[in-house]
Protein backbone atom coordinates (compact mmCIF):
# COMPACT_ATOMS: atom_id res chain seq x y z
CA UNK A 1 0.00 0.00 0.00
CA UNK A 2 2.76 2.40 0.88
CA UNK A 3 4.76 1.34 -2.59
CA UNK A 4 1.20 2.79 -4.24
CA UNK A 5 0.77 5.75 -2.32
CA UNK A 6 4.51 6.77 -3.08
CA UNK A 7 4.02 6.25 -6.83
CA UNK A 8 0.91 8.21 -6.71
CA UNK A 9 2.79 10.84 -4.96
CA UNK A 10 5.84 10.67 -7.68
CA UNK A 11 3.30 11.03 -10.41
CA UNK A 12 1.30 13.42 -9.36
CA UNK A 13 4.69 15.28 -8.44
CA UNK A 14 6.11 14.79 -12.32
CA UNK A 15 2.72 15.66 -13.77
CA UNK A 16 3.52 19.12 -11.84
CA UNK A 17 6.45 19.08 -12.91
CA UNK A 18 5.80 18.88 -16.89
CA UNK A 19 3.07 21.52 -16.37
CA UNK A 20 5.71 23.71 -14.86
CA UNK A 21 7.94 23.39 -17.43
CA UNK A 22 5.67 23.53 -20.49
CA UNK A 23 4.60 26.92 -18.95
CA UNK A 24 7.97 28.25 -18.68
CA UNK A 25 8.85 27.02 -22.06
CA UNK A 26 5.76 28.25 -23.15
CA UNK A 27 6.39 31.92 -22.11
CA UNK A 28 10.27 31.70 -23.22
CA UNK A 29 9.18 31.44 -27.02
CA UNK A 30 6.45 34.35 -26.79
CA UNK A 31 9.09 36.38 -24.94
CA UNK A 32 11.89 35.87 -27.49
CA UNK A 33 9.10 35.87 -30.53
CA UNK A 34 8.21 39.26 -28.79
CA UNK A 35 12.23 40.18 -29.02
CA UNK A 36 12.90 39.52 -32.52
CA UNK A 37 12.85 42.75 -34.36
CA UNK A 38 10.55 42.85 -37.44
CA UNK A 39 10.78 44.85 -40.72
CA UNK A 40 7.99 47.54 -41.20
CA UNK A 41 4.66 45.55 -43.11
CA UNK A 42 4.55 47.88 -46.43
CA UNK A 43 0.89 47.39 -47.71
CA UNK A 44 2.56 47.51 -51.38
CA UNK A 45 4.02 44.48 -50.82
CA UNK A 46 1.29 42.83 -48.88
CA UNK A 47 -1.31 40.76 -50.84
CA UNK A 48 -2.73 39.12 -48.09
CA UNK A 49 -5.90 39.73 -47.63
CA UNK A 50 -9.66 39.65 -49.56
CA UNK A 51 -10.44 41.74 -52.49
CA UNK A 52 -13.04 42.76 -54.81
CA UNK A 53 -12.60 42.50 -58.36
CA UNK A 54 -13.87 43.97 -61.37
CA UNK A 55 -13.20 41.49 -64.44
CA UNK A 56 -13.10 42.27 -68.05
CA UNK A 57 -13.05 39.76 -70.28
CA UNK A 58 -11.53 40.39 -73.59
CA UNK A 59 -11.14 39.66 -77.12
CA UNK A 60 -7.11 38.40 -77.20
CA UNK A 61 -6.25 39.49 -80.85
CA UNK A 62 -8.13 42.55 -80.46
CA UNK A 63 -8.00 43.95 -76.90
CA UNK A 64 -11.88 44.40 -77.32
CA UNK A 65 -14.13 44.22 -74.13
CA UNK A 66 -16.50 41.25 -74.08
CA UNK A 67 -17.88 41.53 -70.80
CA UNK A 68 -17.09 42.74 -67.33
CA UNK A 69 -18.01 40.69 -64.12
CA UNK A 70 -17.29 40.86 -60.56
CA UNK A 71 -15.12 38.62 -58.28
CA UNK A 72 -13.65 38.15 -54.72
CA UNK A 73 -10.01 36.90 -54.61
CA UNK A 74 -8.43 35.63 -51.08
CA UNK A 75 -5.13 35.88 -50.47
CA UNK A 76 -3.77 34.01 -47.95
CA UNK A 77 -0.70 34.28 -45.67
CA UNK A 78 1.77 31.45 -46.88
CA UNK A 79 0.60 31.61 -50.37
CA UNK A 80 -2.37 29.92 -51.10
CA UNK A 81 -5.50 31.46 -52.71
CA UNK A 82 -9.43 31.10 -53.16
CA UNK A 83 -11.27 32.85 -55.49
CA UNK A 84 -15.37 33.05 -56.32
CA UNK A 85 -16.45 34.73 -60.09
CA UNK A 86 -19.56 35.57 -61.20
CA UNK A 87 -18.56 35.39 -65.04
CA UNK A 88 -20.05 32.05 -64.97
CA UNK A 89 -23.00 30.50 -63.02
CA UNK A 90 -22.05 28.28 -59.33
CA UNK A 91 -23.62 25.69 -61.29
CA UNK A 92 -21.07 25.73 -64.03
CA UNK A 93 -18.24 26.41 -62.13
CA UNK A 94 -17.03 25.90 -58.74
CA UNK A 95 -14.80 28.29 -56.31
CA UNK A 96 -10.76 28.23 -58.15
CA UNK A 97 -7.91 27.41 -55.59
CA UNK A 98 -4.90 27.70 -56.19
CA UNK A 99 -1.52 29.47 -55.15
CA UNK A 100 0.69 33.13 -55.20
CA UNK A 101 4.21 34.16 -55.19
CA UNK A 102 6.02 37.81 -54.89
CA UNK A 103 7.76 37.84 -58.07
CA UNK A 104 9.69 41.07 -57.00
CA UNK A 105 9.00 44.48 -56.24
CA UNK A 106 5.09 45.25 -56.43
CA UNK A 107 4.31 42.19 -58.63
CA UNK A 108 3.13 39.06 -58.16
CA UNK A 109 2.19 36.05 -59.62
CA UNK A 110 -1.73 33.84 -59.15
CA UNK A 111 -2.41 30.75 -60.81
CA UNK A 112 -5.76 29.05 -59.87
CA UNK A 113 -7.68 26.00 -61.08
CA UNK A 114 -11.48 25.86 -60.67
CA UNK A 115 -13.40 22.75 -62.11
CA UNK A 116 -16.65 23.10 -64.93
CA UNK A 117 -19.31 21.20 -64.85
CA UNK A 118 -22.43 19.92 -67.47
CA UNK A 119 -25.76 21.15 -67.25
CA UNK A 120 -26.71 17.61 -65.29
CA UNK A 121 -23.84 18.33 -63.12
CA UNK A 122 -21.23 16.00 -64.76
CA UNK A 123 -17.65 17.02 -64.69
CA UNK A 124 -16.75 18.92 -68.04
CA UNK A 125 -13.05 19.97 -67.07
CA UNK A 126 -10.77 22.30 -65.34
CA UNK A 127 -9.91 25.97 -65.82
CA UNK A 128 -6.88 27.18 -64.98
CA UNK A 129 -6.25 31.01 -64.82
CA UNK A 130 -2.52 32.12 -64.43
CA UNK A 131 -2.60 36.25 -63.38
CA UNK A 132 0.31 38.75 -63.43
CA UNK A 133 -0.76 40.85 -60.61
CA UNK A 134 0.95 44.79 -60.45
CA UNK A 135 0.39 47.46 -57.32
CA UNK A 136 0.66 51.14 -58.22
CA UNK A 137 0.95 53.47 -55.86
CA UNK A 138 -1.76 52.69 -53.58
CA UNK A 139 -1.47 49.56 -51.49
CA UNK A 140 -4.74 49.32 -51.37
CA UNK A 141 -5.23 48.47 -55.33
CA UNK A 142 -4.13 46.31 -58.24
CA UNK A 143 -4.64 45.73 -62.05
CA UNK A 144 -3.93 42.07 -63.00
CA UNK A 145 -3.81 41.16 -66.56
CA UNK A 146 -4.53 36.84 -67.00
CA UNK A 147 -4.74 33.95 -69.33
CA UNK A 148 -7.38 30.89 -69.24
CA UNK A 149 -7.49 27.83 -70.03
CA UNK A 150 -10.51 25.38 -69.91
CA UNK A 151 -9.44 21.80 -70.57
CA UNK A 152 -11.58 18.39 -71.02
CA UNK A 153 -11.36 15.32 -68.84
CA UNK A 154 -9.43 14.07 -71.51
CA UNK A 155 -6.90 16.46 -72.24
CA UNK A 156 -8.59 18.60 -75.00
CA UNK A 157 -8.39 22.15 -74.61
CA UNK A 158 -12.31 23.53 -74.85
CA UNK A 159 -11.67 27.37 -74.63
CA UNK A 160 -8.83 29.89 -73.53
CA UNK A 161 -9.06 33.53 -73.21
CA UNK A 162 -7.50 36.56 -71.68
CA UNK A 163 -8.68 39.34 -69.09
CA UNK A 164 -7.61 42.31 -67.23
CA UNK A 165 -8.76 43.63 -64.02
CA UNK A 166 -8.83 46.27 -61.63
CA UNK A 167 -8.77 45.43 -57.58
CA UNK A 168 -10.05 47.17 -54.33
CA UNK A 169 -8.88 45.54 -50.74
CA UNK A 170 -11.86 44.36 -48.88
CA UNK A 171 -11.72 45.96 -45.39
Amino acid sequence: MKSRIVKKVIFIALVAALNTAGSISITRSTDVMAAIPRAPESKSRRLEGTWQVQVALLNCQTGAVLRTAPAFLTFAQGGTLVETTTIFSSSQRGPGHGFWEHTGGKTFKAVSKAFFFNADGSWAGTQTLTQSIEFGDDPDVFDSTATTEIVAPNGTVILSGCATALAHRLE
